[in-house]
């Protein structure tokens, strides 16, 4: 018995045509990442995206390959450098200008100005008193005296003014001093009047006016000198340091230069390159001008220093030595013992004992003075100085015998008369002091100039120079690149 097939495909032969299988359809796209898909099984992530510098970097390299743009990259390199030698010169250069300039024609006369101040009050203060000894009897020329110092004090007090910074301290010194000047003017004044008429009051408010001159006003003077002195020693070490980054600067630009002219030559076998020597040129005169221009200035504001500043600051210390003396020897009189002083056991006069603090330190600078003189011309009124104020010692002895023997007129004429008075070796102090700085001052204008004019053009011509080797740095190479089109 037969038995049909359990299969239910039809028997081959029968007719009946066969359905095809339908293969399957892709869905839509699937992002990577997207939610609800899973995590891609094996297969490597996509590679991360570029950055331009990246893609610069790689440029770069692939040009570094070839000559011509390894030539290339050379070329920007060395007008980089130049081009950067001359911007620092140009910078550093222009900063130790400008402070060479400052010390010449700003802080220095600043300073000098604040030194006349000082003076010109104390000068007053000792004029007022041989005013106030002469009573009725006053010279005109010592009320003019008083007069032309209070009037300068005033007028250096308003330039002081004008070139300081507002809100700097030197500025609050200035108006201290400004609100002071007429207080101390009416004292003066007050004194005056009393003592024409012959009341001993006027001896109280004169000796009231030197307290104010001594304690407030000259100590605020002191103060701004002192400020201006420390703005000057600022410039000075602001113009004298070497450039050290230019320097360096010139000297890793001169090395690469080489070394590219040195390439050039291996590979071409020409020993010189028009554009590279031009820009080698350019960059060694640079050098040689930033080294040796710096160098005559530093010693030209070195010089200016040592033989200029140093020397007015001693003298102006010692003119002010004298005129304090000067007001403490006529205070002397004025006061006729009525201010004393404890020294050790034994109770002396204060304006006495003042004056012999003040020719101590008068001594003192006279001899530092000399030392720091260097020519005949500065020496001389300084010697002549000390001369006067030996003198004056002598003279100032034998008034104070008269004095203390209760000679009074007779003390009194030889602080203030007209003839062998201790007033004369004063004057010839102080006329000899400012004849040495007088000189002192023109060595101080030559010597600082000198250096300025070191400076001169260095920063402009640097910034030309770097321009002009920068030029010939991108030409020499663009020679050689030429060669290759």
């Amino acid at each position: 018995m037969t038995h049909p097939p359990k299969s239910s495909a039809a028997p081959p032969g029968t007719g009946v045509p066969t359905i095809p299988a339908v293969p399957s359809q892709p869905g839509p796209p699937v992002l990577p990442g997207a939610p609800g898909t899973p995590p891609a099984l094996g297969g490597p992530p996509p590679p991360p995206r570029r950055t331009a510098f990246a893609e610069g970097v790689d440029q770069l390299r692939g040009a570094a390959t070839t000559e011509p743009g390894r030539l290339r990259i050379i070329g920007a390199l060395l007008a980089l450098l130049v081009v950067a030698f001359g911007s620092v010169t140009a910078w550093q250069m222009t900063d130790r200008t400008a402070a060479a300039d400052d010390v010449l024609h700003k802080s220095q006369p600043l300073s000098a100005a604040a030194a006349d101040i000082y003076r010109s009050l104390a000068d007053a203060n000792t004029a007022a008193s041989s005013g106030f000894l002469a009573g009725g009897q006053e010279n005109p020329a010592s009320r003019e005296r008083y007069e032309e110092d209070i009037d300068k004090a005033a007028a250096k007090l308003v330039t002081a003014a004008n070139n300081s910074d507002a809100g700097s301290p030197s500025a609050a010194t200035i108006t201290k001093l400004n609100k002071l000047l007429p207080e101390y003017k009416g004292l003066v004044e007050r004194a005056r009047t009393y003592n024409r008429q012959g009341f001993p009051v006027g001896g109280a408010y004169l000796r009231y006016a030197n307290e104010k001159m001594q304690k407030e006003m000259l100590p605020a003077a002191q103060d701004l000198y002192t400020k201006e002195n420390q703005r000057l020693e600022s410039d000075y070490a602001d113009a004298t340091p070497y450039p050290w980054a230019a320097i360096a600067l010139g000297v890793l630009t001169l090395a690469a230069l080489a070394w590219a002219q040195h390439r050039n030559y291996r590979r071409t076998h020409r020993v010189l390159n028009h554009g590279l020597v031009a820009a080698t040129a350019t960059a060694t005169v640079v050098l040689l001008w930033l080294v040796v221009g710096h160098s005559v200035a530093r010693a030209g504001l070195n010089d200016s220093y040592d033989h200029g500043v140093r020397s007015l600051n001693v003298l102006h210390d010692a003119r002010i030595a004298s005129l304090k003396a000067r007001g403490n020897e006529n205070l002397t009189l004025v006061a006729r013992g009525a201010e004393t002083v404890k020294v050790g056991d034994d109770t002396v006069d204060a304006y006495d004992h003042d004056f012999t603090l003040d020719m101590a330190a008068l001594g003192k600078g006279l001899a530092q003075a000399e030392k720091l003189a260097d020519d005949q011309a500065g020496e001389k009124p300084v010697t002549a100085a000390v001369g006067n104020m030996t003198e004056w010692k002598k003279r100032h002895a034998t008034a104070r015998e008269e004095d203390e023997n209760g000679n009074y007129q007779q003390a009194l004429a030889k602080v203030i008369g007209a003839q062998g008075a201790t007033g004369e070796c004063f004057d010839s102090v102080d006329d000899n002091l400012a004849k040495a700085l007088t000189h002192e001052q023109g060595e101080f204008r030559k010597a600082a100039g000198d250096g300025l004019d070191a400076m001169g053009g260095l920063p402009l011509g640097a910034a030309v120079l770097a321009v002009l080797g920068a030029a010939g740095a991108v030409l020499g190479i663009g020679r050689r690149l030429s060669e290759y089109r």
